[in-house]
């Protein structure tokens, strides 16, 4: 049997301090099952797509910086090729929709798939939402409407998107941002900004601290739900020993932190952010360079990844990410793709592919995106009420399924 839920006070943390926030033993009615699927197309590029999403990312981030540059609409979420899907009730008669959990975005909205039909409980506000993201977009009306996410985390008035029209969502319904509720500005007509799933889950007093934290389980298998979505504090089933927390920065989910293999410093207090709708991990070009001297590895024209021998893979240390004054390791396991699913990335299945990809050159102080890749291994938490981003081990860091 399940424990009761138990809700610990939070103790406001400085920077680099190892504490837990709210953590509840576990308990299904503040989490959601996360089903982990592959959005492989023909001539898909797995690193550009994810160029195409770093892009908006700098462009989002070089307006904000300038100030005299309108801010671009700001959820750069595309149809990337590892996506987490969350199925999401929305309206009277509870209608699920398959939507991509994104970290790096904060709009909520369905219709690219399963379209959207009125109910009792929703409300056409009539204003138009709009939102670029970078190889995809979407448009159409912003709804206020019931949204269950499960049956204890329900929001009995949330802002959705009803997508007109929609582009790079193949294969899903649309999105539910877990991002800081900044990035909803200049996105719906008529208001600056719009509450989230996690503002409205905290204003109407379902959960008692905007905490969002993630578990993810490397895999090598095309779909498969294996993550969680936890609202309100963390799973104490899902991490080992500590959380680390650091200070957000920036619009995003952004963090500094300090990247080495072996004796090679490849990144040192560097800003980037942590994007769970990224699929790869990205070092900015300098860096990048340092890691693929280091290793070996050269380029496949075929994938857009870079490649090694099985010699090189053997002699692979580990990628170390100072984090809060905590080191986090990539082991050389978790530098490579599942080799089971080299053919569905254009590859070979003989070949050995590194996840690490070249960002381009830094831009306003982007970095680095720590993708899923990055974050299957370790458990993340998301903690708008004290604005840090925290990270602990799991039993999958050092797995070997890759």
């Amino acid at each position: 049997m399940f424990s009761a839920v138990s809700l610990l006070a939070f103790v406001t943390l400085a920077l680099n301090v190892v504490a837990n926030p709210v953590v509840i033993d576990r308990s299904p009615i503040l989490s959601i099952p996360l089903t982990k699927i592959h959005n492989i197309t023909s001539g898909h590029n797995l690193v550009a797509s994810g160029l195409a999403r770093a892009q908006n990312f700098k462009d989002r981030a070089k307006a904000h910086d300038l100030a005299a540059v309108k801010k671009r609409q700001a959820e750069p979420v595309i149809n990337e090729v590892v996506s987490y899907i969350a199925s999401v009730g929305v309206g009277a008669s509870d209608t699920q929709y398959q939507l991509i959990v994104d970290t790096g975005s904060s709009n909520t909205w369905v219709g690219a798939g399963t379209k959207y039909v009125a109910s009792s409980t929703s409300t056409d506000t009539g204003d138009r939402v709009s939102v670029s993201y970078g190889s995809g977009e979407f448009s159409g009306t912003e709804y206020i409407d019931k949204v269950t996410l499960s049956s204890a985390l329900v929001i009995t008035s949330q802002s959705i998107g009803v997508a007109s029209s929609s582009e790079g969502f193949e294969g899903t319904d649309g999105i539910i941002g877990i991002g800081p509720d900044t990035l909803t500005e200049d996105t719906v007509s008529g208001v600056s900004t719009v509450p989230t799933v996690t503002d409205n889950l905290f204003s109407q007093g379902t959960i008692a601290e905007k905490v969002v934290a993630i578990s993810f389980e490397p895999t090598t298998t095309d779909e498969v739900t294996n993550g969680e979505l936890f609202f309100g504090g963390t799973d104490s089933s899902k991490f080992t020993g500590a959380i680390t927390y650091t200070t957000k920065s920036g619009d995003y989910w952004g963090i500094t932190q300090t990247v080495t293999y072996g004796s090679t410093t490849i990144q040192s207090s560097l800003s980037g952010i942590v994007d769970t709708g990224t699929t790869l991990l990205y070092l900015e070009e300098t860096g990048f360079n340092k890691y693929i001297k280091a290793t070996g590895a050269t380029l496949d024209n075929a994938t857009g990844l870079y490649k090694i021998t099985t010699a090189q893979y053997n002699a692979l240390e580990n990628l170390v990410f100072t984090i809060g004054g905590t080191e986090f390791s990539l082991t050389p396991n978790a530098q490579i793709w599942p080799r089971s699913l080299n053919t569905a990335i254009g590859g070979s299945a003989s070949s050995i592919y590194l996840v690490v990809a070249d960002l381009g050159a830094d831009e306003a102080g982007f970095d680095f995106i720590d993708g899923y890749v990055f974050l299957e291994r370790f458990y993340s938490v998301f903690d708008t009420t004290n604005s840090r981003v925290g990270f602990a081990t799991t039993s999958f860091t050092t797995a070997t399924t890759n």
